[in-house]
């Protein structure tokens, strides 16, 4: 009896770990092919040329066809909108600003950066013509739009700290970009934290006028893919990185007809179009300690303004910040 017990609880055991195996296998459909997604969901933006260069040609949607993986793209209109949508699960891959991503990031969103499309300097603070305001100085009492949780609205940060002020000296008026432009020229508000192309529009068209630049305080222009999919789907995010290298070095090489399509594609002029490019730097796709240092100086101040309250930024921003992808497709 003993020996016929022995034998059942062996062949239940065998049957068990055959049947685990089996489940595993289901994964990657039983034949050990590499799992994959059915679909793709990757974000463009107007402030990101070379996502808009990728969608207008298709590229992603030939490349994987050929694993039979369905790419959809979506519209982001801006850092905010791009962590949303990576936040909700509704893109797989946003287009952001590295220190929006990193307000995401210190307040729990799954995210990590692992390409950088470009250089950016796309803010700055603008008055409207004729302005009295020559200074982040002249701002305190002043009401300035800008979009919460994006670049734009962390250079007005970082512009009023080096100022000796705070954000408690300005009224804030949280607008997305556009409208943000729009209540600048309709004297709804006093000053704007621009963003590219609608500041590039409005400098040209409507004659607003800088009140302070700084391109150090323009963080790095990431691209963030949810932590799960990377996990999940190492190689459909190389792949990823490898398109927008195809589109980095296409706008590179064809900057004239890279303005044609941003203009098109945008609904803006071409000399607005070439303006926003001309303030892009395309060169430096691999992210790495330059984006470290920018996020960790721009971490400063998000901290001590209390919008990120962890006590180690570095190891926020070391969490973020992911070159294994990008390293190891860029030659």
């Amino acid at each position: 009896m003993k020996k016929w017990f022995v034998f059942l609880i062996v062949v239940l055991s065998v049957g068990f770990i055959s049947a685990c195996g089996d489940s595993e296998a289901s994964t990657d459909g039983g034949s050990g092919e590499e799992r994959k997604p059915e679909k793709i969901v990757l974000d463009y933006a107007y402030y990101s040329p070379t996502s808009v260069i990728l969608k207008k040609f298709g590229w992603a949607e030939e490349a994987f066809a050929e694993d039979k993986i369905d790419v959809e793209f979506v519209l982001s209109q801006g850092s905010n909108k791009a962590l949303e949508f990576l936040n909700s699960s509704s893109v797989d891959f946003g287009s952001t600003a590295g220190a929006a991503a990193l307000i995401a990031k210190a307040n729990g969103a799954p995210i990590e950066s692992v390409y950088i499309y470009s250089k950016p300097e796309w803010t700055a603070l603008v008055a409207p013509e004729g302005s009295a305001i020559k200074s982040v100085g002249d701002l305190k009492g002043k009401k300035v739009a800008a979009t919460i949780g994006t670049d734009p609205y962390i250079f007005l940060l970082r512009s009023l700290n080096e100022a000796g002020l705070t954000s408690a000296d300005v009224e804030i008026v949280n607008l997305q970009h556009a409208d943000g432009g729009t209540a600048l020229t309709t004297g709804q508000v006093d000053a704007w934290a621009g963003l590219d192309p609608h500041m590039a529009k409005l400098e040209l068209e409507a004659g607003t006028e800088f009140i302070y630049r700084n391109i150090d305080f323009n963080t790095y222009g990431t691209l963030n893919v949810r932590s799960e999919f990377a996990e999940k789907y190492p190689e459909q995010v190389k792949k990823v990185i490898e398109l927008y290298e195809k589109a980095r070095t296409w706008v590179l090489e064809n900057p004239e007809e890279a303005a044609e399509i941003l203009a098109e594609e945008a609904q803006i002029t071409l000399d607005v179009a070439k303006k926003e490019l001309e303030r892009n730097d395309f060169n430096e796709p691999i992210p790495g300690e330059v984006q470290i240092e920018a996020l960790n100086a721009a971490g400063k101040v998000l901290k001590e303004e209390g919008i990120i309250k962890s006590d180690d930024v570095g190891k926020v921003v070391d969490e973020l910040i992911n070159p294994d992808f990008s390293t190891e497709v860029i030659q």
